[in-house]
């Protein structure tokens, strides 16, 4: 509870102290402003809490269900009985289920039963559920169960329950609160006796003791930096990037490296077939012209070779293409079965289908990456060759270029005689014998805010490496048209054969990785990592998982990433752009520009404070200049500089100019320290001179101190702020509006044990704080160039 806080709990100690010495009146001022602060904290905690809660909501499990005939994607608990279920490779199932069909499906049942390894789901009626992590293969459920009816709500779990873990910089902030409030309970308490036992007056010397660790104690600090990150997540989730907690804001200021996926994050995703080109008699077709004959075939096995139901994003353009030029032709074929589905492998990069067609006889088609296709086929040298040149002629165009192939007529195998027609399917496409049909060329537009996005990020310091399945010439194409580097690509079986540390030398001139396999993302990682990067990894699949995991700051995509990668990731890139992870990397240097102002404020504004308090102890006889209610009004000050005004500051002009922070730099870096306490000095020696000048009494002295410290905390907010803002103008004139308030209201100054300023006193106040601001300034800015 905020009442509880080391400020709050000090303070009550101080009305306990007055009321026993009978001054009733000043305790009960204290009271009212352990109300007044911790009614803030709470106001805080409730902003805190909000954003939270609406990253809590924007981060829940989708789930993709059939329901009136209509394809809906809803968050888990709108899902209802009844619904038909889909589930992809990569989906967590939203809930209990009936199996209605399966083609290959797997399912990772470990957060229910602890069984690492998944488990096959393929016979109708076979129970899924909720909480099942889809391991491969995909298929489609009748919900039977939702929320605690589930047998994963029946034991009590729940995905939602991971709790954030505290970031560094809460560490640090931790660490360093918990060291100054042990120093600082210890130097007061050491102080009280020294005072008490000397002067024989022990109310006295124990207001002024904890006068003095309200002074020192810098509690401001853990709520600034909880509702800094908090806020801050909150900001990404406005711009459609998800924080899944709040470390990631934190991470953002430290990225020295975007490696991000082509398709759908540089590109538009929005894939359509360009060129179509027969083999061997390279034939041409172009988009917007008519289908002739001779590609029908080529078209017939690239369907054959996709998903019914595709849900990528070259298939579901081959499907487009079929439907707008051979619907109703004697080339489309719904009715035949499927027998047998051949994954993309890391050692063949083929898709292969096998079908039993409507007169009984096996029929086969495959698509992938030419150099595959060439294996697969078992083409010879010149063959080879030339097949791949007629491959490298439509990437060097930048389109994306998949060659199809078909099974020879009867489905032979190489190890013997043409089956017979019930024969059971091979194990793998290669026991098939393949002759290529063709290239299907694809082009998905890149972005176009991509090269401004990418200009912005190098200006950072921020280096940008594109990692593609396409062909290095596809990519490299694509990655001259995106404004990246010149350079050497590194293809993925490159990739494989090199060593960790040649990687790890060499990979600081690479900037486009081609024929990229999901696994081998690990392994980029590392090597960016083993190179003194700090590394932001996007990712979409099942395999991503552990790059997302291992890069500093995982990103995966909202619309078509699964879900195992977005619960592995950090951030979620809710519309799947570039350009919105360039505005998160900007968003987060703001942030982290802005807590380290509100906490230099925080510093340079105790040390006079603090300086004040420990005056009575050290002088004996010596009045307490600062009373614990004047601390307490001060806090009033400084709290909502610092969790409103700074929080709230835009980015400065050139924040996107200056290289990343070291992500092990310190909370409070020289910089931070030396503006501080530079600051602070010179409001602590304009204090001191009011607080010892001549010829006026103790209550006047006082008036003169407390509303130097008002008018000068706000001139630091303006100083340390963006003097262009409203929100650094509105920080100010809290100090300027307390003071005005005090002048007015005589009575309040007679609460307080104030003084009126006569207009000499009021001079002599606006002459001292109007130096100690202007040699702010110009150490300020003597300090700036010498940087």
């Amino acid at each position: 509870m905020s009442w509880l806080e080391p400020t709050n709990l000090l303070l009550l100690a101080c009305a306990v102290i007055y009321g026993l010495i009978g001054e009733w009146v000043d305790g009960g001022i204290l009271l009212v402003f352990v109300l007044g602060i911790s009614l803030l904290d709470a106001v805080q905690q409730q902003r805190s809490n909000r954003a939270l809660a609406e990253l809590a909501r924007l981060s829940a499990p989708r789930a993709h269900v059939r329901r009136d005939g209509q394809d809906l994607e809803l968050a888990a608990d709108q899902v209802r009985l009844g619904d038909r279920l889909r589930l992809e490779e990569g989906d967590r199932v939203a809930a209990d289920a009936t199996l209605n069909e399966a083609v290959g499906l797997w399912l990772d049942e470990s957060l229910l039963t602890g069984e690492s390894l998944p488990v096959a789901r393929s016979e109708p009626g076979e129970r899924v559920l909720a909480g099942s992590l889809v391991a491969g293969g995909r298929g489609w459920a009748e919900v039977v169960a939702v929320a605690d009816a589930t047998e994963l709500g029946q034991i009590g779990k729940s995905l939602t329950s991971v709790k954030p873990p505290p970031t560094r910089l809460q560490r640090q902030t931790r660490r360093l609160t918990s060291r100054l409030t042990v120093m600082a309970l210890g130097l007061c308490a050491a102080l009280a006796v020294i005072q008490g036992a000397t002067s024989g007056q022990w109310p006295q010397a124990l207001l002024a003791a904890l006068a003095l660790a309200l002074a020192v104690l810098p509690n401001e600090i853990p709520v600034v930096l909880a509702l800094f990150l908090a806020l801050g997540a909150l900001r990404l989730g406005r711009i459609g990037v998800l924080a899944r907690w709040p470390a990631a804001v934190e991470s953002l200021g430290s990225a020295t490296v975007l490696a991000v996926d082509k398709t759908g994050t540089l590109t538009e995703n929005r894939m359509g077939v360009q060129q179509l080109l027969t083999w061997p008699p390279l034939e041409r077709w172009q988009a917007g012209e008519a289908l002739e004959e001779p590609f029908h075939h080529l078209v017939e096995m690239a369907v054959l070779a996709s998903r019914g139901d595709p849900v990528d994003a070259m298939e579901l353009a081959i499907q487009r293409l079929a439907a707008d030029q051979l619907d109703g032709t004697e080339h489309l074929h719904p009715d035949w079965p499927l027998e047998r589905e051949y994954p993309l492998q890391s050692d063949l990069l083929v898709f292969s289908r096998l079908w039993r067609d409507s007169g009984g006889q096996q029929q086969l088609a495959a698509k992938g990456a030419p150099e595959a296709i060439a294996d697969l086929c078992h083409l010879d040298a010149d063959q080879t060759t030339r097949l791949l040149a007629a491959a490298d002629g439509l990437a060097s165009q930048g389109l994306r270029v998949l060659a199809v192939a078909r099974g020879l007529d009867g489905v032979p195998r190489h190890d013997g005689p043409p089956p017979v027609a019930s024969a059971e399917p091979a194990a793998a496409p290669h026991d098939y014998l393949f002759e290529p049909v063709g290239f299907v060329a694809l082009a998905d537009p890149l972005r176009a805010d991509v090269p401004a996005a990418i200009a912005t990020a190098q200006g950072a310091g921020v280096r940008v490496v594109m990692i593609t399945g396409d062909s290095p010439v596809t990519a490299r194409s694509i990655a001259d048209q995106a404004g990246l580097p010149p350079g050497p690509v590194l293809s993925g079986h490159e990739l494989s054969h090199l060593e960790p540390q040649a990687l790890a030398a060499s990979i600081a001139e690479m900037s486009v990785f081609a024929r990229v396999m999901p696994q081998q993302k690990l392994q980029l990682v590392r090597a960016l990592q083993a190179a003194g990067e700090v590394v932001a990894m996007t990712g979409d699949g099942v395999n991503d998982a552990p790059a997302l995991k291992a890069a500093d700051i995982g990103v995966a995509m909202g619309q078509r990433g699964t879900a195992v990668a977005r619960e592995s990731a950090d951030l979620v890139l809710l519309n799947d752009t570039f350009s919105d992870l360039v505005a998160a990397l900007e968003l987060g240097r703001r942030v982290d520009a802005n807590l380290h102002r509100a906490l230099g404020y925080t510093l340079a504004i105790h040390l006079p404070i603090a300086a004040l308090g420990l005056v009575p102890l050290l002088l004996r006889g010596q009045a307490l200049i600062l009373l614990p209610v004047h601390i307490a009004l001060l806090h009033l000050v400084i709290d909502p500089a610092c969790t409103v005004v700074f929080e709230a500051l835009p980015a400065t002009p050139g924040l996107m100019r200056q290289p990343p922070r070291p992500p092990q730099a310190p909370l409070f870096g020289p910089d931070t320290w030396r503006r501080s306490l530079i600051q602070g000095a010179v409001v602590m020696v304009a204090a001191l001179v009011l607080a010892f000048w001549p010829e006026i009494d103790t209550a006047s002295r006082r008036s003169l101190v407390f509303s130097l410290l008002l008018l000068a905390g706000g001139g630091l907010v303006w100083l340390n702020g963006d003097p262009r803002s409203r929100v650094t103008a509105a920080g100010a004139g809290i100090g300027l509006g307390l003071w005005l308030l005090l002048l007015a209201l005589p009575g309040l100054q007679g609460v307080l044990q104030l003084a009126p300023l006569t207009p000499g006193l009021i001079l002599t106040l606006l002459l001292t704080t109007a130096v100690a601001l202007l040699v702010v300034g110009v150490l300020d800015r003597f300090g700036l160039r010498r940087r």
